[in-house]
């Protein structure tokens, strides 16, 4: 077997050579690129399920990313300790944080906590929570509308888990949230959401990965086959109407009732607790600097995409450079913040600067744990985990054309969840899809990109590596492994319901059979598990009765 693998691996990486991949790409000086022994094997798989299995085991996310990736830079470099040290540290860490996409994304993050900051120092938060006080009497209602609003902003997941997490964390806080319920709430409207949502930068990422074809049609037409994202909003909102939770989210849940809203001791966010002060601002000092932030980060988006070049919005949208646009769109409502603070004269203009390092601070769990996960990304990416998975996908992509669109949404979970990326599965799966039906199934098609996107977000979903997770934790200040514990079983009973779906719209090829079925079993699911929980309860009660 370990022979038959070692010539099917040995023949794949002739072949990519042959077609002049990057694995044999000459340097300038003549030598050919460095390609480690254990490239594009399953070994490349390691570093990431080793840091996933720790993190969940020990709870702790910064070591056991670390270990993550020194595995993988000893993978890498074939056990030499100089070769390892300088690729974990000079090609992985050094290398994320050159990266130009992944700097301007970490500006927007900087931006956002400094204006989180500042709307807490004047007051606009404070004001915000007494507002909901009188209008959200209702648990219920403060989840609804943390679920109504991140469903509405659907512009990118970052700004996104950010923005919700600022705007309605008072509130749900207000009403015996648990942070693991808000993080779990802000993650379930945040990718799923922009993944459906025709105006977005996932939107823009995937339209780009579709060569040779009319990329945003392609989206559209694909948002009802998307079942994961569409199956996900319909169990949160269950969820939330029928009162009830499931798994580690029960025990977090019932605790915050009590007032306990973090249930472990770890609370890396403790200090921003006490940010909020009364000061001078109404609810406006809240929610202008929020829509002058969405409403310059979606011109910033335009922008890039040469919207002022004369490009048309929607292509200029499809073409933006989310980093670029979101990190110009967060300046430019940094500014104007300021200034209208300071017109008001509810914030200093000295007051705005004391908030630059205090917002900074705030974001520093978050700045670490994503420049982890990006390094455990970059050492996966040199050991060739992509090339690896392509490979399996392409191989076994002949004889089970029905059953490919589940086949592939699981390949999409796995390598989304093991790499942390849903951008990069798109970016490996999506090409494949198109070349396997261009020209003989459309249908086939749209779903089985449907499902390269829905398996992506899944796995990214429920990573504890993800950016977007990581960002969902951050937006409500929670600890990050008790919001990966939590989510897992409500992603994971959504990901079970998607497969079964994807083999149902695999043989009926209709999204108006496929997508209602999809809903009734999402609906049946959330019944029956309310009903086993009422029933052991019950159960209970009567043995402690009897006791």
């Amino acid at each position: 077997m370990r022979g038959r693998k070692k010539i099917w691996m040995t023949t794949m990486l002739l072949t990519l050579s042959v077609l002049g991949s990057s694995l044999t790409v000459f340097a300038s000086d003549g030598k050919a690129k460095y390609v480690p022994d254990m490239y594009a094997s399953i070994y490349s798989l390691i570093p990431p399920v080793v840091a996933i299995v720790l993190a969940l085991i020990t709870k702790e996310v910064y070591s056991s990313l670390f270990v993550g990736i020194l595995i993988g830079g000893v993978f890498w470099s074939g056990f030499r300790f100089e070769k390892t040290i300088t690729h974990v540290f000079q090609d992985g860490i050094v290398g994320v944080l050159s990266d130009s996409y992944n700097v301007g994304i970490l500006v927007f993050l900087v931006v956002l906590g400094i204006m989180v900051c500042m709307m807490n120092k004047a007051g606009g938060s404070a004001a915000f929570g007494r507002w909901a006080s009188k209008h959200i009497k209702t648990r219920v209602g403060a989840q609804l509308t943390t679920i109504l609003l991140g469903v509405l902003i659907f512009i990118d997941d970052y700004f996104n888990c950010l923005t919700v997490g600022s705007v309605m964390r008072p509130v749900t806080d207000q009403h015996n949230v648990s942070r693991a319920k808000l993080s779990y709430l802000i993650d379930a409207t945040a990718a799923p959401v922009c993944i459906i949502a025709p105006i977005s930068s996932w939107a823009a990422a995937v339209t780009g990965f579709v060569k040779g074809e009319d990329g945003f049609s392609i989206f559209i037409r694909a948002i009802p086959y998307n079942f994961y994202a569409i199956l996900t909003v319909v169990m949160m909102v269950a969820i939330v109407v029928l009162k009830f939770d499931y798994g580690p989210m029960k025990l977090h849940e019932k605790n915050a009732v009590k007032g306990d809203l973090y249930t472990t001791e770890d609370r890396p966010y403790a200090t921003a607790e006490n940010e909020m002060e009364e000061g001078k601002g109404n609810v406006i000092d809240l929610v202008l600097p929020i829509l002058v932030l969405i409403v310059c980060c979606i011109i910033g988006m335009i922008y890039t995409g040469g919207f002022f070049s004369g490009t048309g919005f929607v292509k200029a949208f499809s073409g933006s450079d989310a980093s670029v646009g979101l990190m110009l769109g967060s300046f430019f409502a940094f500014i104007i913040t300021v200034i209208f603070y300071a017109v008001r004269r509810v914030l200093s203009f000295s007051d705005s600067m004391s908030c630059v390092p205090e917002g900074f601070k705030a974001m520093v769990p978050a700045i670490l744990i994503l420049v982890f996960a990006w390094t455990l990304k970059s050492m996966t990416d040199s050991l060739g985990a992509a090339e690896y998975v392509a490979g399996i996908v392409a191989g076994s992509a002949e004889g089970m054309v029905n059953l490919l669109p589940a086949i592939i949404f699981l390949v999409g979970c796995f390598l989304a969840f093991a790499t942390g990326t849903s951008w990069g599965t798109f970016g490996i799966l999506i090409p494949i899809v198109v070349h396997a039906f261009e020209g003989k199934n459309e249908t086939m098609m749209i779903i089985a990109i449907s499902a390269c996107m829905a398996g992506a977000v899944c796995g990214d979903h429920c990573s504890p590596i993800s950016d977007t997770t990581i960002m969902a934790s951050a937006g409500a200040q929670c600890n990050h492994i008790n919001h990966v514990n939590t989510q897992l079983p409500y992603a994971a009973g959504c990901a079970v319901i998607s497969f079964i779906n994807y083999i149902i719209a695999g043989f009926v090829q209709s999204a108006w059979i496929a997508l209602p079925a999809g809903i009734i079993m999402m609906l049946v699911f959330v019944t029956f598990m309310k009903f086993l929980q009422k029933k052991q309860t019950v159960v209970f009660l009567q043995k402690k009765e009897a006791e």
